[in-house]
């Protein structure tokens, strides 16, 4: 009487993988990690030493939520919603002594960046940098909000999008395609104005200006805003980190 799966998966395969491994295949076809990992978080750990054709097999089930395995005699479709978290080090090198830098230079870095394409990183919603832990954070009490006030944010912020997308096939500011974009990401005359200039800027294809309104969308649900200021369009843009390069 039992479901057959009662939790969320998390699944965290080594960076050798195929990208049948990855996405699925076979002679007999079988489901890959992307669809196990279905709902859940799929956590790619040193994102770089993953084979190209592996890290470019990503981007269809990241766009469309589903993997379409083809054969002579027949196709076999598999869901795979879910949310990919990749890490990986600033640079090939290793850190100093200090632990806060890193021994290579801006080409190294860039370099060592392009392992990943463009077209892979605009399907990334969210990139950031993760700075060393100072010995004083990690001694001190830790300052801000506790956990359990943040997930009374998060819980508000989710039933904001339960009652926008009420009669509609999606739930969340994720599932948005472009029609729903336009409909429920508007931005005030700040907003607007900013975005301009950073497309400008650093060059964001539209995949990307997409992936930036979803993030601020869900920034200002998360500040209770029915507009999308520049401060939320601002965050949104400082989180394509990878972008940049």
């Amino acid at each position: 009487d039992r479901a057959a799966i009662n939790e969320r998966p998390f699944r965290s395969p080594h960076h050798t993988i195929t990208d049948t491994g990855l996405v699925g295949g076979g002679n007999f076809p079988r489901p890959g990690e992307v669809s196990l990992a279905h709902y859940g978080v799929l956590f790619l750990d040193e994102f770089p030493e993953f084979s190209r054709q592996a890290l470019e097999s990503l981007r269809q089930p990241l766009e469309d939520g589903q993997i379409t395995i083809s054969r002579v005699s027949t196709s076999i479709t598999y869901p795979c919603s879910f949310m990919l978290v990749a890490a990986m080090n600033p640079c090939a090198d290793v850190f100093l002594g200090s632990g806060l830098e890193y021994n290579c230079s801006e080409m190294e870095r860039r370099k060592y960046y392009a392992r990943l394409s463009r077209p892979l990183l605009d399907r990334i919603d969210i990139q950031i940098e993760v700075p060393a832990v100072k010995y004083q954070d990690i001694v001190n009490k830790p300052a801000g909000e506790t956990s359990a006030e943040i997930r009374t944010r998060v819980t508000a912020a989710r039933k904001i999008q339960w009652a926008r997308f009420k009669g509609k096939k999606i739930m969340a500011n994720a599932q948005m395609g472009s029609k729903d974009i336009r409909t429920f990401c508007r931005l005030d005359n700040d907003g607007q104005n900013l975005l301009e200039v950073a497309m400008k800027k650093f060059k964001f294809s539209a995949r990307a200006y997409d992936r930036i309104l979803k993030v601020a969308r869900t920034i200002a649900d998360l500040a209770r805003e029915e507009k999308i200021s520049a401060a939320a369009v601002a965050e949104a843009v400082q989180y394509r980190l990878l972008d940049k390069f």
